[in-house]
């Protein structure tokens, strides 16, 4: 039957405008899509289990991201935007793989064999979840990784005090159970050619990672003791020490990687520890909890300087700087323009490390073109490339933190499978959901709202901690994770499902009652004259969307359409108890009465 327009244009704005199937902003945030309020709130309910499982859902590396995840889903947190006091996301993650972590329980199905082979080209967490998504898929997944360890720059980047060895041995070994294999210690363009690869395998994806560290143009950087940050915390990864570092070192940076690189310095013996940076305090990109840490240890940051010479004794040996001020780091239009002042100073290290960006190797021997930084030019909705069956994920494509690299890797992984299937790569793909995105969801803070500072965890103490590479932070006790737990704000729009139990019989939210309506060009009976017209959603809708309104209407033309009669098969008793009602059978006329 047709509805009056009105009804179709109230439905269609209450389908392209409701929140209810919105996500929360964690979620949106996270490149990879962890439902956080999900398994948060199974915390909160002691289903550790549970939340484990959630979280296992999309990552393989739920202890690994709860202790080095840079957490963009914290930045988005609404706690964090109306408190600065955002909810230790990362910190939960960590605590439910701590406490539930159990390989019995992983999902190691596999469809069945497709005959196609998959090359991909480092073991980083790029590669890694390209490798899961592809072998899941029935294809044959072997990774080449030149290091004799997994991990990539995930291991020999980020230092062990912050990331144990054997969680990471712990988390890959999914990709064993799954069939994947590896050919380790073997370096793409030397010890085999890409070009065999690319022939030999249906496909081939390139996440070797960022691995080149550069140094800039400073008078004095060939003396003996200047390194770069990538070899720098690549050697005492692997063998916790460094050959060419004295004891009084500088580094060069402001973000995480000099934090490390500083913090390393104390564990492999120094007796002095400085950070040199461009940016004063408050501008540092560094994250705040490694600021911190680094200041407890006693790191003497020297801010608002740049390096302008690094002097050399007699023997080529680095044996201090000569540093000057700098005015400001950034110009009028936000652009990086460092400019400086007149002032100058010396300062007296035997060891300068540079942690101010690394870049990509060409392992294709100029097959794939590169742009900056060594990254490879892609297709940045498809990660394909010039060359038909190659493809790139992680840092070699363009990301900057594990999770986006995973994020990557599984879009590479979908598009390689589309590729070996024969499937256009975008053709009905929601490219949209295979990365961060904004959501639109804008609802109230919840009634009684409070700020609730958020809960610390536990740190060894500095001096303690920083001669030697065992765990800094302690994690969550249960009670402290229960406590945290309780301060998701589970944000989400339901406010108008909570509001009235009908709702709920037919759909999640109104977005599903009148989507279906639209889909359909009609909608039973019974969903419309269920609504008693209270009004109660439109209140409580941030919108103020005519949902009672629009049932209501329905409802008349429900009966337009029905010769004035209800469609409902139970309203005939009432059509005839109102009959009846007015018939000599059932009525007195009063005396007098007219």
């Amino acid at each position: 039957m047709e509805f009056r327009q009105s009804i179709y244009d109230n439905a269609k704005s209450i389908t392209d405008g409701c929140m209810g199937h919105e996500e929360a902003f964690c979620t949106a945030a996270c490149p990879m899509h962890t439902d956080v309020k999900k398994y948060i709130r199974q915390i909160g309910e002691g289903d550790v289990e549970g939340a484990l499982e959630t979280i296992r859902e999309k990552l393989f590396l739920p202890n690994t991201l709860g202790r080095i995840c840079a957490h963009p889903c914290e930045t988005d947190c609404r706690r964090n935007t109306e408190f600065n006091e955002a909810l230790s996301v990362a910190a939960l993650k960590r605590y439910a793989a701590e406490k539930a972590d159990d390989k019995t329980k992983w999902d190691i199905q596999v469809k069945g064999s497709t005959g196609k082979k998959v090359a991909i080209i480092g073991a980083g967490p790029a590669g890694a979840q390209s490798a899961i998504d592809l072998r899941k898929a029935g294809h044959d997944v072997v990774i080449y990784e030149k290091l004799e360890v997994v991990g990539g720059m995930m291991r020999v980047g980020i230092p062990e005090y912050r990331l144990p060895r054997e969680v990471i041995d712990f988390e890959y070994s999914y990709l064993e159970d799954l069939g994947v294999k590896f050919r380790m210690g073997v370096e793409v363009g030397k010890d085999i050619s890409f070009e065999s690869l690319q022939q030999d395998f249906d496909a081939v994806i390139i996440a070797n990672g960022a691995h080149l560290g550069g140094m800039p143009p400073v008078a004095g950087a060939d003396a003996e003791g200047v390194m770069h940050a990538v070899d720098y915390l690549k050697e005492i990864s692997l063998t916790h020490a460094s050959k060419a570092a004295g004891k009084k070192i500088a580094v060069i940076g402001g973000g995480d990687v000099a934090m490390d690189c500083a913090r390393s310095s104390w564990r492999i013996g120094a007796d002095e520890v400085s950070l040199i940076s461009l940016e004063s305090l408050e501008q540092l990109p560094a994250s705040e909890q490694e600021i911190v840490e680094s200041q407890e240890e006693d790191v003497m940051f020297l801010n608002s300087w740049a390096t302008e010479e690094i002097l050399k004794d007699e023997n080529g040996r680095v044996r201090g700087m000569v540093l000057k001020n700098v005015l400001s780091v950034f110009d009028e239009d936000g652009n990086f323009a460092p400019s400086f002042g007149d002032e100058r100073k010396e300062i007296e290290v035997d060891t300068v490390v540079f942690a101010t960006g690394q870049r990509v190797q060409d392992l294709t021997e100029g097959m794939v073109a590169q742009g900056g930084g060594g990254r490879y030019v892609v297709d940045k909705e498809t990660l394909s490339t010039s060359v038909p069956n190659v493809f790139v994920a992680g840092d070699a494509a363009g990301t900057a933190i594990v999770v986006q690299a995973m994020a990557y890797g599984q879009k590479a992984a979908k598009s390689v499978d589309r590729f070996l299937n024969q499937v256009d790569l975008t053709e009905a793909r929601n490219l949209k959901y295979e990365y961060s995105f904004e959501t639109t969801l804008n609802v109230p803070l919840p009634k009684g709202t409070e700020n609730l500072p958020r809960t610390s965890g536990n740190h060894r103490p500095a001096d303690e901690r920083k001669r030697d590479f065992k765990a800094v932070d302690l994690g969550y006790t249960d009670a402290q994770a229960q406590q945290e737990a309780g301060r998701c704000l589970q944000c989400e729009c339901k406010l108008c499902m909570d509001e009235c139990l009908m709702m709920n019989d037919f759909g999640e939210c109104p977005q599903d009652i009148f989507g279906e309506f639209l889909a359909k060009d009609g909608i039973e009976p019974i969903v419309p004259y269920s609504c008693n017209v209270c009004g109660g959603c439109s209140h409580v809708c941030p919108n103020d969307y005519p949902i009672g309104e629009t049932f209501m209407a329905m409802r008349k033309d429900f009966i337009l359409a029905n010769d004035g009669k209800s469609p409902m098969e139970g309203h005939k008793a009432i059509e005839m108890h109102q009959k009846l009602g007015f018939s000599k059978l059932f009525t007195t006329k009063a005396k007098g009465g007219r």
